[in-house]
């Protein structure tokens, strides 16, 4: 998990050091609410990746990205409550996945200017060469490569940036062996929250999703027991936790599917082990320095794998829950939602969900109605 886990920071301008640190802790929380009974681990949301870009990286308004990252928190808290009040399918029914899909889909087209114009553009055979590694990797690496191409890609592409000369370590001898997270006072801002808060509806989806795979590997239903009220209310106290010393949203992480599937072993015991892995390397300030150390052009590489296969998963989505775009009504939400979320220059994201949410819970379904009127008639005849 750690090469994306760590790949977040780096898009996003956070510290990787808070990140790791964040992720650990995390995962610990959630292990400790869950009561041990979900093998998961969690680390970095790519929701996120934007509105923090936006804020950390352009802006220079970290503490305001800690609002909306608590905004994310609350949203999951609340849910969690409604879920345990009300229960788990009526809920998930507020969600329908013709929003969900195209969402999840902008999340990655957005990006798609940053890991071209910005991050790879500065050196091209560096962004080339890391993308040929992740993409091999992926499709042709052995097993245990399989399961962890980003990281490869990162590896190869930063051993090919450091031949070139583009790899400067002054900042790491100058740094501390030992570096502690920073805490961050939020600073509050509408305009912050308006911007994370409805991502967290994708977010939950993605978690429910990733559960329904958990379930099958581990023949066991931990949307039972302990139940997705408790998932969530995890991964809200981890987010919190994460945003006030500096780190990213955290979510449940399909890296962690793969490799529960791959090595049979479910036990939540090595998941919190690698945890405290995680929270080890994050307090390794030099460890931390040499992240930081990994040239842009490298990211850029990631970046196009990456963000386009966030965007395919979007449409994936929408095609294995069988959304049917020949009905008006969905087209004119998937139309609505691409338009808004990618051309609006701030908030595109959150702006898109709740236009996208509005128009489906409002807007009258015309097939049905023209289905109802057809069988009226048939009944009169």
């Amino acid at each position: 998990m750690f090469g994306a886990t760590v790949l977040v920071p780096i898009l996003t301008g956070l510290n990787p050091g808070a990140t790791l640190i964040a992720s650990g802790v995390g995962t610990l929380l959630f292990h400790l609410i869950t009561r041990g009974k979900v093998p998961a681990y969690l680390g970095s949301s790519f929701a996120f990746i934007a509105p923090l870009t936006l804020y950390v990286t352009k802006h220079h308004a970290p503490n305001q990205a800690v609002t909306g990252l608590i905004s994310v928190s609350i949203v999951y808290l609340v849910f969690s409550a409604l879920i345990a009040a009300i229960g788990f399918n009526r809920v998930k029914r507020l969600i329908p996945s013709v929003v969900v899909g195209p969402v999840v889909a902008i999340i990655g087209l957005s990006l798609a200017g940053t890991a071209v114009s910005t991050d790879a553009s500065t050196h091209w055979d560096v962004a080339v060469v890391s993308l040929a590694a992740a993409i091999i990797s992926a499709v042709a690496g052995p097993k245990q490569l399989r399961i962890i191409p980003i990281l490869v890609g990162i590896v190869v592409g930063y051993g090919y940036a450091i031949v070139r000369g583009l790899v400067h370590f002054g900042n790491t001898s100058a740094s501390p062996w030992v570096q502690f997270p920073s805490i961050h006072a939020p600073a509050f801002s509408w305009q912050v929250v308006l911007a994370m808060a409805p991502i967290a509806l994708v977010t939950m989806v993605e978690d429910l999703g990733h559960m329904f795979v958990l379930n099958e590997i581990i023949d066991r239903d931990v949307t039972q027991d302990p139940g997705f009220s408790s998932i969530l209310l995890g991964n809200g106290v981890a987010t919190l936790v994460s945003a006030l010393i500096g780190g990213p949203a955290e979510t449940t992480y399909a890296e962690n599917l793969g490799v529960l599937a791959m090595t049979r072993q479910f036990s939540s015991r090595i998941i919190q082990g690698a945890a405290v892995v995680a929270i080890l390397l994050g307090l390794f300030g030099k460890f931390n320095a040499v992240i930081q150390s990994i040239p842009a052009a490298v990211v850029g590489g990631i970046g196009i794998l990456l963000y386009g296969m966030i965007a395919a998963m979007g449409i994936r989505h929408m095609i294995e829950a069988k959304v049917d775009l020949t009905n008006t009504k969905n087209l004119i939400v998937v139309a609505v939602i691409f338009i808004i979320g990618i051309g609006a220059p701030s908030n595109g994201i959150a702006i898109a969900t709740v236009v996208g949410l509005a128009i489906y819970w409002l807007l009258p379904d015309r097939t049905q109605i023209d289905a109802e009127d057809g069988g009226q008639a048939a009944h009169r005849g």
